[in-house]
């Protein structure tokens, strides 16, 4: 039989139950030129004609705009995952905001305002001892920001141990060198002594930094300077931490994990933070401290380069205004709460598939609380099950371990499970 009369036609692939979905999320007209470019290439021998729908279906995941996922893999700030998921204030503020808004504008007056001074203002009531508060895109261009108005040209006095690379290859020293400022390097790789910063802070010093190795833990002989220590010793330029996390007040269950607020009031001159991870907004930069020193960001030319949009902002306020947003919920959500989410999607599963309960460490991710673990229950599955529930509708994220796959419930909210549930059903099918 010839090759192309057995290419399905049009209509009968594009009701396979994947275009389907797949139209619905990314158009019928893409879709449809996907599926014309596989019966193309099956009339040419590329591929077998029964394989046209699964050839549509590759080309548009290479090329479809982003999914959402279920994030069962344990990892609360999954940096692939786009970290922290926004609470449903948030999201409804996003929408809000995708029209015309005030975010410039003062409504009672006609004139221009201050740009996002709805999110500044949440932001200063939350820490409260920050004198002065500023948001640019993310929390390296906040550095950025502070090494070009308070060190280009001039020195910044950090400590080898706390060089760090940031993901993806970015490592801070290049970030800082980028802005024009020299790094002076104290003390070794695992001890930093008081008298190390005392002895390099001279005329050149734009700033003393300190960073937070939130992405790795060092132990042993090791020790560090902390930031009330460095501000006790009155070096005469500002001292400068990056937090990294986004904790803007103390978290009982991450008792090692700095804040913004503990921070400054063991004497920072400026804090910075990222809003994407614990805080548990949106992608952003924190800037925080006194009120001089954040003024004399703001008004650097870099600072509307790095400004971020009307979303950001609109998200961040709704994010700052929310007593527990999505990522601290899943942080506190108890051990016999998830095992009992558990062990109600393994009852869904008997019959189907092979499915247990299973006690799991979960982890915060992104940076953060290094070494933590968090207890958690996950449904374990059989590893084949994996790449059928990335590519499902809805797309599944775990983990395999151990030749099982695992679906852990602290990073899946409560409201998924029924989905969660379904799209094993349908892998299974």
């Amino acid at each position: 039989m010839d090759q192309r009369r057995r290419v399905p036609r049009t209509d009968a692939v594009l009701a396979d139950p994947r275009l389907v979905a797949a139209a619905a999320r990314a158009g019928r007209h893409v879709v449809k030129s996907a599926v014309t470019r596989a019966q193309e290439r099956a009339r040419g021998g590329e591929i077998e004609p029964e394989r046209v729908a699964d050839a549509a279906l590759e080309e548009l995941r290479r090329v479809a705009p982003a999914r959402a996922v279920i994030n069962a893999t344990g990892v609360l700030l999954h940096t692939n995952l786009g970290r922290a998921p926004l609470s449903a204030a948030a999201v409804d503020a996003v929408a809000t905001a995708a029209g015309n808004t005030d975010v410039e504008f003062d409504l009672d007056s006609g004139g221009r305002a201050r740009r996002g001074r709805g999110a500044l203002a949440a932001l200063a009531a939350a820490v409260p001892e920050a004198g002065g508060v500023h948001v640019v895109n993310n929390n390296a261009a906040a550095l950025v920001l502070a090494a070009t108005a308070l060190a280009a040209g001039r020195e910044i006095v950090i400590s080898r141990g706390e060089l760090v690379e940031i993901g993806d290859g970015f490592r801070i020293p290049d970030l800082l060198v980028s802005t024009g400022a020299r790094l002076r390097e104290v003390g070794t790789t695992n001890l930093t002594h008081l008298a190390d910063y005392t002895g390099a802070v001279g005329p050149e010093t734009g700033f003393v930094l300190k960073v937070h190795p939130s992405n790795f833990r060092v132990e042993g002989f090791t020790g560090s300077v902390p930031a009330r220590e460095l501000a006790a010793a009155r070096l005469g330029v500002p001292l400068v931490v990056d937090i990294g996390s986004g904790l803007l007040a103390r978290e009982p269950l991450l008792p090692d994990e700095p804040d913004a607020a503990s921070t400054l009031r063991a004497g920072a001159d400026l804090v910075t933070a990222s809003g994407d991870k614990l805080l548990g907004g949106p992608q952003a930069g924190l800037l925080l401290g006194r009120r001089e020193l954040v003024e004399r960001l703001r008004r650097h030319p870099l600072a509307r380069a790095l400004r971020v949009d009307k979303l950001t902002l609109a998200a961040l306020e709704a994010t700052l205004r929310d007593a527990e947003p999505p990522v601290r919920r899943a942080l506190r959500a108890r051990p016999e709460d998830l095992a009992e989410r558990a062990a109600a999607i393994v009852r869904k599963l008997e019959g189907i598939v092979t499915a247990a309960v299973a006690r799991v460490p979960a982890t915060v991710g992104g940076g953060g609380a290094p070494g933590v673990e968090l207890p958690s229950a996950a449904v374990a599955l059989p590893a084949e099950l994996a790449r059928r529930l990335r590519t499902g509708e809805p797309a599944v994220v775990g983990r395999v371990e151990d030749g099982r796959l695992l679906l852990d419930l602290r990073t899946v909210p409560p409201g998924q499970d029924e989905a969660l549930a379904g799209a094993v059903l349908a892998a299974c099918r």
